[in-house]
């Protein structure tokens, strides 16, 4: 049963990944027929950056209500419903308002799914948890290329995905015994081993009465409890250069390193494939190291990759190694700051956190990647390394600081 429940989160953590690259890859498509500039991608995804960190933010109190499966199960369907609406949306403004709940239901999941995997499973699983995402992100491209091919239309490659989202959410409908299941094992687990598994509320009296015990946690309680802060900061840097990183990428090899667009384009695609592959690398290697090295084995090769491009090497390779470098350093860091925050914290108030730092996360998701912009339009494009590098140093001196406060 334990197996069945984690083949179901994986393959909804495939699901989480497949809408999230839909946006770029039909926005050329979209804009013209739906009479917009380009720009104005920016915000549809901003808007589901913020509907994403209303729902991380509200996660703790939703799960202690009704529990993470019914929670990832109505999260995911309002996400279907949502992808469906972007296939029918006759103009900009109507795109807009459904990519409100578009962000909340891809929030939802988010932040309850990578919290009950943290408490309950080991943190090879994080890792291929977030392996799975990428599985997905990476899919997403491939069904709106063939939605637009042979006079297809970019509306069939969301209506596609959001079938796919349906029939998941009918199968977390039926596998809710399976999470009670988990819980009733949890319980054991906890009193017999000391630790490793507990009751997260998903279901059932035992779950109910669990649930409450315990009052959902204020932004303000959760930023007094000693190492908040920097585990939040630490989550912001390092989602600002993950998504800096990807962004740019292309626009880097093209301006700073002179290689041709075409190609840039596809070289970019390597980053992704470096973190994809780094967590399935990660989920073998946390076997071995804990969650503490892991994220400092991850800051280490990041490092490596941000002053390969900041070394004057003439040539394709360097940008690439470095490029690849950066994917592989990310890769083990954001599910293993995940994976430890019960540790840090305690399992229960692990969800209140998991909320807040999903909420760090998009937020600098959101800002940072702009930001950027304004330093390549205004200065250069040739800072991409050192704004990287600069954040990459913000996080590795929080999460030392975060060992050392909590003391773990």
């Amino acid at each position: 049963m334990t197996n069945l429940l984690l083949a179901v989160i994986y393959l909804a953590f495939i699901s989480l990944g497949l809408p999230d690259s839909l946006l770029g890859a039909a926005w050329p498509s979209m804009g013209p027929q739906l009479h917009v500039p380009l720009s104005w991608a920016g915000g549809v995804s901003m808007t589901i950056s913020a509907g994403t960190i209303v729902s991380s933010l509200l996660s703790d109190r939703l799960t202690l209500r009704i529990g993470a499966g019914k929670l990832t199960a109505i999260s995911v369907g309002v996400t279907a419903l949502a992808l469906f609406g972007f296939s029918l949306a006759p103009n900009y403004w109507i795109l807009l308002l459904i990519a409100v709940p578009y962000g909340l239901g891809a929030g939802g999941v988010d932040a309850a799914l990578n919290n009950y995997v943290a408490v309950h499973y080991a943190s090879r699983h994080m890792s291929w948890l977030h392996c799975m995402w990428g599985i997905g992100a990476s899919v997403g491209p491939y069904i709106m290329g063939f939605a637009l091919s042979k006079q297809h239309s970019w509306e069939l490659g969301y209506r596609i995905i959001a079938v796919l989202q349906i029939l998941l959410t009918v199968i977390l409908v039926f596998s809710l015994p399976l999470w009670k299941s988990r819980k009733d094992e949890a319980s054991k687990g906890a009193s017999t081993s000391g630790g490793g598994a507990v009751v997260d509320g998903s279901g059932g009296h035992a779950a109910q009465e669990e649930r409450s015990k315990r009052k959902p946690l204020t932004l303000r309680q959760v930023f007094a409890l000693r190492g908040a802060v920097e585990i939040m900061v630490m989550f912001f840097c390092y989602c600002a250069v993950e998504s800096t990183a990807g962004l740019w990428a292309s626009s880097y090899m093209v301006l700073h390193s002179h290689i041709d667009k075409t190609l840039a384009a596809s070289l970019a695609s390597l980053f992704y494939l470096g973190i994809t592959g780094g967590r399935a690398l990660s989920g073998f290697m946390t076997m071995r190291f804990d969650d503490s090295t892991m994220i400092r084995i991850g800051q280490i090769v990041l490092a490596c990759g941000v002053v390969l491009l900041l070394l004057p090497i003439p040539g394709k390779a360097a940008v690439i190694t470095g490029l690849v470098l950066v994917g592989l350093g990310c890769a083990p860091i954001y599910p293993c700051v995940i994976h430890s925050t019960p540790a840090y914290f305690g399992a229960d108030k692990s969800q209140a956190i998991v909320g807040v730092q999903m909420a760090c996360a998009y937020t600098g998701s959101m800002l940072m990647p702009p930001v950027f912009g304004l330093i390549a339009d205004h200065i250069s494009i040739a800072w991409y390394p050192v704004f990287l590098g600069v954040l990459l140093v913000v996080m590795a001196v929080m999460h030392e600081r975060l060992r050392r406060v909590v003391k773990h």
